[in-house]
């Protein structure tokens, strides 16, 4: 027996015939079958997450915050819980009653205002001259005296549209009742004639229906709300 034949061999000759083979064993599926779910799974959330997100693009809502207004088919901006109605309601000149006074040294301007203002539908109450505290302290074109109902109701801004430069401002407490459709019209030593009646008339036109993109902006800036 050769020295490096190992122990126990007895020296014994072995030699593979090949009729034996190690046993292999079948490769598991498992594992392959959860990558493939956890693929499917990815490529679905991917798909789902890209759907959304075309869909802000062309919706646009993906960046507005919440209570932003949305765009009309004519390009203004809705404000969030109304619309884009700006229109202001302005009383007619035929609910007004308008008193004339004259607080000036030219004699007859009183008549003739309170007719011009007749002939543009308002209603006239008294054509006076003006008081005693008012004579001769007006320098503005009118001062135009209404109470705080007044003001509110559009009656002021009404009458102010018929005149260039007239000042506003209160009646004396306890002059007058706070009657909204009374109003007073003191011609000042500046004024010459109303306003042109067209001229009028576009001012409170204007003041009714603002424009929602004032000039000299960009029109391409969505108005406040």
């Amino acid at each position: 027996m050769s020295m490096l034949t190992p122990p126990g061999m007895g020296g014994k000759k072995f030699r593979i015939t090949g009729d034996r083979y190690p046993r292999m064993r079948r490769p598991r599926r498992r594992r392959r079958a959860a990558l493939a779910v956890f693929a499917v799974v990815t490529v679905l959330g991917l798909l789902g997450y890209g759907t959304l997100q075309l869909i802000d693009v062309f919706t646009g809502d993906g960046d507005r915050p919440a209570g932003a207004g949305t765009r009309n088919a004519a390009g203004r901006q809705d404000c969030a819980g109304g619309g884009t109605d700006t229109r202001v309601d302005l009383p007619k000149p035929d609910t007004i009653t308008v008193n004339v006074y004259n607080a000036t040294t030219r004699t007859g301007l009183a008549q003739a205002t309170a007719d011009a203002l007749a002939e543009r539908g308002f209603s006239i109450g008294e054509v006076e001259n003006a008081p005693a505290d008012l004579d001769g302290q007006v320098d503005a074109t009118a001062l135009l005296l209404g109470t705080a109902a007044a003001e509110e109701s559009g009656a002021l801004t009404v009458l102010g549209a018929q005149v260039e430069d007239a000042e506003t401002g209160t009646p004396e407490s306890g002059e007058r009742a706070d009657n909204p459709a009374v109003v007073d019209f003191v011609i000042g030593d500046g004024f010459t004639e109303l306003a042109a009646a067209d001229e009028a008339e576009q001012r409170l036109a204007d003041l009714a229906s603002p424009s929602a993109e004032p000039a000299g902006d960009d029109a391409s800036s969505p108005p406040a709300c």
